[in-house]
């Protein structure tokens, strides 16, 4: 599915299912893509909780480059898929997420976005070699639940417990969280349930 944003267009890779408790979007890391292990770990524990899943590769990853340029316009793209989406979803709750830069959209825009919860995976606490500037800011004023996901030996930092509504810590990961996706997926199930009061189903269907 190709969704035209003022930043160019994104790719939106839909799993789809009949009736859908929630809708959870994902994205990716700056240099990344919507197939990194985590993403898809989490995709799997949405689909078996009967949620549809939306995995957003940004239009700066569309159009080859690495750098997502200013967060303003970042941020405005991803607003306009998420309209998008809701216009076909209806107003199933939505929960949004992603791993490390896309963890930090996913804060970013989630009053604006109306979303009810945001699923940040290698949240990059602290920029590259600057150890003492910290995004905390970016958990705290997400204005909806936050789930964090990272690894204790993540490079860019882990956030404190008290910057977001729950922060899990796996240990013996690192920033791509992919030694045992199983583990983020564990981590991220029983936290994606709040959002639905049915019964699990099968698997999506692919679109």
């Amino acid at each position: 599915m190709r969704i035209d944003t003022a930043q160019g267009p994104a790719e939106v890779t839909l799993d789809e299912t009949g009736d859908p408790a929630f809708l959870l979007v994902l994205t990716h890391g700056s240099n990344g893509g919507v197939d990194a292990a985590d993403l898809l770990a989490v995709r799997e524990v949405a689909l078996g909780l009967g949620g549809a899943v939306a995995r957003v590769l940004q239009p700066f990853r569309a159009a080859g480059r690495r750098a997502p340029g200013s967060p303003v316009r970042q941020d405005a793209a991803w607003l306009e898929v998420i309209g998008v989406l809701r216009e076909r979803f209806g107003d199933v709750p939505l929960v949004q997420g992603g791993r490390s830069n896309g963890a930090r959209v996913a804060c970013r825009t989630a009053r604006a976005a109306d979303a009810a919860g945001v699923v940040a995976l290698a949240f990059p606490l602290t920029p590259p070699g600057k150890p003492d500037k910290s995004r905390a800011d970016e958990l705290r004023a997400a204005g909806v639940e936050v789930l964090v996901v990272n690894g204790d030996r993540d490079p860019f930092g882990v956030p404190e417990r008290a910057d977001a509504t729950e922060v899990v810590v796996l240990p013996g990961e690192r920033h791509d969280l992919d030694r045992n996706p199983a583990a983020v997926g564990a981590a991220v199930e029983p936290w994606l349930r709040r959002w639905t009061a049915r019964a699990p189903v099968p698997g999506g269907r692919p679109s």
